[in-house]
């Protein structure tokens, strides 16, 4: 039976009772790479600072999310781009961003400290090598793809376990965005490369379940 003439209709998504949202922020645009000034290392990964225009993204999205959205906790990693960028969100809302190992960028052995950037602007041939694989760990002393991927779910796991019925945000690097969504979706590789700085992605987590919600959401950033 039906409560009225209009039949079964269709609603909009309401996460699970018990669910997290979690909002993942990728960083703001971090400083120039430079082949003779490498980035200062932070537990084996470059560690740069935001650029200015990274620093005026994150007002942009911090004050976005404190407008729209009802914020439980902030999430960073242990490198300071994060740190940076959550800062204007943190302060917004009274909350003292929370570090979480695991979730910090995938670890580039030999191309740490912005090798990476000088190396595909110089047309490395490894580069292309990289791209046509799709695997970080074709360059030398890289981290493999099932490592970083289950080194991330520890990682989220903390983070939802302390927010049922919640949403928080996670501010994170690129490279983690990719491999979280390739989790959910199934995919691997570079499937989900490409999200912007600043950019919103969304997961909802319920238990084992995890359902991907919104991919590089850069509205509040205006024209490219």
């Amino acid at each position: 039976m039906t409560d009225s003439d209009d039949g079964f209709r269709q609603h909009r998504f309401a996460p699970p009772p018990g669910s997290t949202r979690v909002l993942l922020v990728r960083h703001g645009e971090s400083a120039p790479a430079h082949p003779d000034r490498p980035f200062p290392v932070r537990d084996g990964h470059g560690d740069p600072p935001l650029h200015p225009h990274g620093r005026a993204q994150a007002e942009l999205v911090g004050s976005r999310l404190a407008a729209e959205e009802p914020i439980a906790a902030i999430y960073v990693t242990t490198l300071q781009r994060t740190h940076e960028t959550a800062a204007p969100l943190a302060a917004r809302l009274g909350l003292d961003p929370i570090v979480v190992p695991e979730l910090r960028e995938v670890h580039l052995g030999d191309w740490e400290g912005g090798q990476l950037r000088v190396r595909a602007a110089t047309g490395d041939p490894l580069v292309a090598e990289v791209m046509r694989r799709q695997r970080w760990d074709v360059i030398p002393g890289a981290e493999a793809e099932e490592h970083f991927d289950a080194r991330l779910q520890v990682g989220l796991a903390r983070v939802v376990g302390a927010h049922p019925d919640a949403t928080v945000v996670a501010v994170v690097h690129g490279g983690v965005i990719g491999q979280l969504l390739n989790h959910v979706a199934g995919t691997t590789g570079f499937t989900f490369a490409g999200s912007d700085n600043a950019s919103i992605s969304e997961l909802v987590v319920h238990g084992d379940r995890q359902i991907l919600r919104r991919f590089n959401d850069t509205s509040h950033l205006g024209p490219a």
